[in-house]
């Protein structure tokens, strides 16, 4: 979608400062001119194509390799087939090779990756078999609800049995997709959708603390996702390029509302552990982080995706991950080459103002990101000591 400046919002923002560079027939630059530049017509540039570069001088401190060993809590190596956003059958996708994964851990200094999609059934069978059981000390795998049953009589305890099988399998923790609370319906994809806290569930989280399955939540999205698609939308480029992506108006419930259903899922089980992906959904408001985990000692944190809004609060978030520093865990969607790098500049340095992803234009938001320079204990606690307690793992110190 080609966005246009209107003309206040260019000459406001921009003035007279961009300008083409005239060429000669040649095709050559022309030598640079002694007069100023006229002004760039106002509204001659699209958007899409404002890539730009900052003037700042500021010390650069790229990094490589993670200072410690990192237990990326958050990736996707395996998936299932979805329609109307929903997983289903038992047949997964192997997206990567055990072998490329394993090159990439070895250059960035990555332990253990958790794929948390691991699937179900068959499918999460072939997962553990693929990456788990070769390489149990590289990955660790978790299983997901069946949600294309959930229409069947009997599925409250079916599901919550089907635990104990995933578990049996190799199962590690059970994977929550934000599916419960704004895809799945009644009749899994009819009918009002069903509520992260109803109480069919209710088995099944109760069958993950019994198990000792953490449960990784994820079921809500950034905050902006529920509000109207317009000029004030500070997701407006993200959400215009993926208006799949808005849960404004239908039927959807507000970001508040679905918050509050999964912290009447918490209380109601205080023997489960859950870990709040995304930064607990709060990473735009850390206060309301950090009220979740004073209340419920069952819940922790991971940041994967959600540095770009941490990133540009750095001392607000430095206090977080001090305060927080036992149950905040690593973690990036991924995973990908190129994140790393941008992950381990921001927990390890105090390098200003640098892009949150990687590419020409951040995806999120035009904004950047400021390092957190963490202690040696906090980070080692966060790359991976919260996880191997989580996860049951043997500590490895480097």
């Amino acid at each position: 979608m080609t966005m246009r400046l209107n003309r206040r919002a260019w000459l406001a923002s921009l003035g007279a400062g961009l300008a083409s560079v005239p060429r000669a027939a040649t095709g050559q630059p022309r030598p640079p001119s002694t007069q100023p530049a006229p002004p760039a017509r106002p509204g001659s540039l699209a958007l899409d194509d404002f890539q730009p570069r900052s003037m700042l001088v500021v010390p650069q401190q790229p990094v490589d390799r993670a200072r410690f060993p990192v237990v990326d809590m958050h990736t996707h190596p395996t998936g299932r087939a979805t329609s109307a956003g929903i997983p289903r059958g038992e047949a997964i996708e192997v997206r990567s090779t055990p072998a490329e994964l394993l090159a990439l851990m070895e250059r960035r200094n990555v332990r253990t990756l958790v794929n948390l999609t691991g699937g179900v059934g068959s499918g999460l069978a072939q997962a553990v078999r693929t990456f788990q059981e070769p390489h149990a000390d590289r990955f660790v795998v978790f299983t997901e609800p069946s949600y294309d049953r959930v229409a069947e009589p009997g599925y409250a305890t079916w599901q919550a049995d089907e635990l104990a099988r995933a578990r049996k399998t190799g199962a590690k923790g059970l994977k929550i997709l934000k599916v419960l609370g704004l895809f799945l319906r009644e009749q899994v994809d009819k009918g009002p959708l069903v509520k992260i806290d109803d109480k069919r569930f209710d088995p099944m989280w109760e069958a993950c603390g019994a198990l000792g399955l953490p449960v990784a939540i994820h079921v809500s999205d950034p905050t902006a996702f529920f509000l109207p698609v317009d000029a004030h939308n500070e997701r407006y480029e993200e959400l215009s390029r993926h208006p799949d992506w808005s849960f404004h108006g239908k039927d959807y419930p507000s970001n508040a509302e679905i918050l509050a259903a999964r912290d009447r899922v918490l209380a109601r089980h205080p023997k489960t552990t859950f870990i709040g992906l995304h930064v607990g959904h709060s990473s735009e408001d850390l206060a309301a982080a950090s009220a979740a985990l004073d209340r419920f000692p069952n819940l922790h944190v991971e940041i994967a995706a959600r540095i770009g809004e941490l990133g540009r609060q750095p001392r607000a978030a430095r206090r977080f991950f001090d305060k927080y520093q036992d149950r905040i865990l690593f973690g990036t969607d991924g995973p990908r080459e190129a994140l790393y790098p941008i992950y381990f500049r921001f927990l390890e340095t105090e390098d200003e103002y640098f892009d949150y992803g990687p590419g020409p234009v951040p995806s999120q938001g035009r904004w950047k990101i400021y390092g957190l320079g963490l202690s040696d204990q906090v980070l080692r606690k966060v790359y991976s000591g919260n996880a191997e307690r989580l996860l049951s793992l043997p500590p490895v110190r480097a």
